[in-house]
């Protein structure tokens, strides 16, 4: 039986569903990298993990993407595997990153409500920032994932 699913490369990928996010997900993920590494740590949390994931993901992607882009994949469905399996990880990495990001933010917020101080607050508003960017990231890699999926079956 003759496959009929195939990987795009080069500047198709720009056009074609799921790839169409790699960028998407490239701004996002490093705009939770930029936020999280500008705010300043007040208290033991584990906003290291957040930017272990968030770079590992970030660097991650943007390899996947050059892969892609070079078409190094030759189109084969071993290829296709991966994509699914790589993005899947990544959007459990992001949503358990996100969710302890908001704890760190609600934390925060704690914190700015018994001290309030111009410093409290823009830190806090950075985590905010960072948390929302976070869960955006996460349900792009989700979606890359379901449409990863759902074109690996068709291979």
């Amino acid at each position: 039986m003759e496959s009929i699913g195939t990987l795009p490369s080069g500047i198709s990928i720009c056009y074609s569903l799921p790839d169409i996010f790699f960028l998407p997900e490239l701004v996002f993920g490093g705009l939770v990298w930029i936020l999280v590494a500008c705010t300043y740590i007040l208290f033991a949390n584990p906003q290291a993990y957040v930017m272990a994931v968030s770079l590992f993901c970030f660097c991650m992607t943007f390899l996947w993407m050059m892969t892609f882009l070079c078409g190094t994949h030759r189109s084969r469905s071993s290829w296709a595997a991966a994509d699914v399996l790589y993005h899947g990880l990544a959007a459990l990495l992001y949503l358990s990153a996100s969710v302890l990001l908001a704890y760190i933010t609600i934390r925060a917020g704690e914190l700015y409500n018994a001290k309030p101080s111009d410093e409290l607050l823009k830190i806090y508003r950075l985590e905010i920032s960072a948390v929302v960017f976070s869960f955006l990231a996460t349900l792009l890699y989700t979606i890359h994932t379901i449409f990863s999926g759902i074109r690996w079956k068709s291979f």
